[in-house]
């Protein structure tokens, strides 16, 4: 029996590999496929009357496992200068400003429709605007550098914010002026705290000589975040910081006190060390659509009651991010198809309290919502002209504009 989950773990692993490598030629996002692999072991699984035990609890420790690498992973492909400043101001709006709008949009409509409190609207609505990273990252390696890197940041910077709103939601039940003081506090502890968590890390990671290095660094890199959310401070926060700062190390080294981090060496090993994260966020990711698809059920994807409003909000994303995008005079092909729902919707839905709960935002109306999302970036991707993806210079970013 353990031969036989190794065999199957280790094909299901493969295949992942393998619709990842494909994606960039056939244009299909991997998670569509990872999600229909896992549905459809899920059917064997009823076929062949194998009794499988509740994977649920799996989901969000992979989910959280997931976004944490995936984040890292994400910022440590950033290249940071003066002279890219206005891109990256420009992205942070871009995430910022439609996660604000399309929430309080959903929210009211939760509220006004279903006879939520305006507070519960929000907490049920921000998951269903938050672009995934996940799946966005994984899924723009084969566009052009601007459109790439404004999707990883747009993702990124989602994520991020999309968690520290949910969260303030979440912890306070009257927001106020003091709430929002407290709440300004905790980032700038956060702050504070991925400041000196990173100089120590980069520390180890240019003096440890044992030819075991990496695993430590990723084992209290994700200790930090996990005591960091255990105590309500937005974590996410120091996973982006650190990988900007790790991914960036060449912009410091101007700086005199960088010499304690040996930089030759330190160059060298953040290289090895960006590799393993792009290898390890990969198993994660797989493991956490394959596990999603495998939970998935049949009656729920085609749910009739909910396939309406999941329609109705996708409509709303989609026509705030065409006059966003309009607004910064981006180019809207292929930018505007890339905001899919994923991972971070699925764990913030998980975390809901009960009593905040919404009963028509289910579980069948989350699976709608991200599978139509990635079903509308694989067309978008589909009939986008074929980009060149040579690497081009920031002052060719606004050239990409319309």
């Amino acid at each position: 029996m353990n031969f036989a989950i190794i065999i199957t773990i280790s094909v299901l692993l493969l295949l992942a590999y393998l619709f990842t490598v494909s994606s960039s030629k056939t244009r299909i996002p991997s998670v569509i496929l990872l999600l229909l692999l896992g549905w459809v072991v899920k059917q064997a699984t009823y076929f062949f009357k194998i009794s499988i035990p509740d994977l649920n609890p799996f989901l969000p420790f992979f989910g959280t496992l997931g976004l944490v690498l995936i984040v890292l992973e994400g910022s440590l492909e950033l290249n940071l200068n003066r002279r890219k400043l206005p891109f990256v101001i420009k992205t942070l709006v871009s995430a910022v400003v439609p996660l604000l709008v399309t929430g309080f949009a959903i929210g009211h409509f939760f509220y006004y429709f279903l006879d939520s409190t305006y507070k519960d609207g929000l907490i049920n609505a921000v998951p269903l605007c938050i672009i995934s990273s996940a799946i966005a990252i994984s899924s723009v390696g084969n566009l052009n550098v601007f459109n790439k890197e404004f999707a990883i940041y747009e993702s990124s910077i989602s994520d991020i914010i999309g968690v520290l709103l949910f969260n303030f939601l979440i912890l306070n039940s009257v927001v106020d002026l003091n709430t929002i003081g407290h709440f300004a506090l905790q980032i700038f502890i956060m702050i504070l705290i991925s400041f000196i968590a990173t100089a120590f890390l980069a520390f180890l990671l240019s003096r440890i000589d044992h030819h075991v290095k990496f695993v430590p660094i990723i084992l209290l890199i994700i200790l930090i975040f996990a005591i960091s959310e255990v105590y309500h401070l937005p974590a996410l926060i120091f996973i982006m910081l650190f990988g900007l700062f790790m991914g960036n190390f060449d912009e410091f080294e101007r700086f005199k006190f960088i010499q304690y981090f040996k930089p030759r060496i330190l160059d060298k090993e953040v290289l090895k060390f960006k590799e393993l994260i792009v290898e390890a966020a990969f198993l994660v990711r797989s493991l956490f659509f394959l596990l999603f698809g495998f939970l998935m059920k049949t009656e729920e994807v085609l749910n009739p009651y909910t396939i309406e409003i999941a329609v109705g909000i996708l409509l709303v994303i989609y026509l705030v991010r065409a006059i966003q995008l309009k607004f910064f005079k981006v180019k809207l092909m292929p930018l505007f198809f890339i905001a899919p729902r994923g991972l971070i919707t699925i764990l913030l839905f998980l975390s809901i309290p009960d009593e905040s709960k919404i009963p028509i935002v289910n579980k069948a109306l989350i699976i709608q919502i991200i599978v139509l999302s990635a079903l509308v970036m694989m067309v978008g991707l589909i009939f986008n002209k074929k980009e060149d993806t040579k690497k081009e210079n920031v002052s060719d970013f606004p050239n990409q504009s319309e």
